[in-house]
């Protein structure tokens, strides 16, 4: 679907938390805690809730014990209460919309609706933002939280990746429902696409969509993995001296991505989820007419690792809930 000539829709702002399942849950805490994040909030029903030292709002991630691995939910926040409102009144005609939830922790009331592949989202507007208070307190005005002086830091939610057995009826769904472009995209013999990268801000993405190279072994609604960001190249040679040291599994990386040309890592963390650390953002996107750019499915790799290393089989296969594969290694 062509979406160049569409009136921009500035309805949804961001990617603003996101709800892992994990069958070790207190490993996958630890796993967040090197990267300097802090328990904020334990549930009644055991879940963990998570931040990062630069998240506006009270949480980014919460971890719920679950007897295997994957998304949950992930939560997008609307552009204003009447933004809200439109978007449920679209999302509400649609196979997909499935109904209002009340209030939760720190957000006010959400309506959830899928992805064509089965993912659960949900979109908001009220939110409680982060006060800190004592030694969280930063002396930088515009920071929210200190920054922490143990483990190495990651500053934000960045994005997340959604595997998929037909990237293209998501994307469509993504870009006419929700009012995200298209920024890269890797395209098949055919002209479908073998992967995809949205955003609804400067960013490359904020969510992408890649075809699972298991769609035919497993039920849909697969993660790729979420990604966090640090802001600082250097700090992905930190974090992987540290995982080494504590026996995390590495999938690939330090690395540099083609598409968004981001420096990057790829980690599991001990609940079997994937985990991206961005050290840098790539580049910005501010032209209001953006062409979308194509990359051949036979340049997939250079288009995942510019350079760092080669594609891990594992990459375009493994995702959570995790499917057994004689092809792949097992992380655990």
């Amino acid at each position: 679907m062509n979406t160049q000539n569409r009136e921009p829709l500035f309805e949804v702002a961001q990617l603003a938390m996101i709800n892992l399942y994990t069958p070790k849950l207190e490993e996958s805490i630890k796993f967040f805690e090197v990267m300097g994040m802090l328990v904020v909030h334990k549930d009644e029903e055991g879940s963990v809730y998570m931040r990062a030292y630069e998240d506006p709002y009270k949480y980014s991630l919460k971890l719920t014990p679950h007897h295997e691995a994957g998304l949950a939910k992930a939560s997008w926040r609307a552009t204003s209460p009447q933004a809200l409102e439109r978007r449920v009144e679209v999302l509400s005609k649609l196979p997909q919309g499935k109904g209002w939830v009340e209030p939760a922790y720190s957000r006010g009331k959400a309506y959830e609706f899928t992805s064509p592949d089965n993912h659960l989202f949900e979109i908001f507007f009220d939110v409680e933002y982060y006060q800190a208070e004592g030694d969280f307190v930063s002396k930088l005005n515009n920071r929210p939280q200190r920054r922490p002086l143990t483990g190495v830091p990651v500053r934000r939610l960045d994005h997340m990746n959604c595997l998929a057995t037909d990237v293209d009826k998501n994307v469509d769904f993504f870009t006419e429902h929700l009012g995200f472009k298209v920024r890269e995209f890797i395209s098949n013999p055919d002209k479908s696409k073998a992967a995809a990268w949205l955003s609804v801000s400067p960013l490359v993405h904020e969510i992408a969509f890649m075809k699972d190279g298991l769609s035919d072994k497993c039920d849909p609604g697969r993660l790729h993995h979420i990604a966090y960001w640090f802001g600082d190249p250097q700090d992905l040679e930190y974090l992987s001296d540290a995982l080494t040291e504590l026996g995390i599994p590495i999938e690939a990386g330090p690395l540099k991505h083609g598409v968004s040309q981001a420096k990057c890592m790829y980690a599991i963390e001990p609940g079997g989820n994937r985990v991206e650390l961005f050290g840098d953002t790539g580049y910005l996107i501010f032209d209001p007419t953006w062409k979308p750019v194509e990359w051949n499915v036979n340049d997939a790799e250079k288009s995942i690792i510019w350079y760092g290393g080669e594609l891990p089989h594992s990459y375009f296969r493994y995702g959570t809930p995790v499917v057994e594969d004689k092809e792949i290694k097992p992380f655990y």
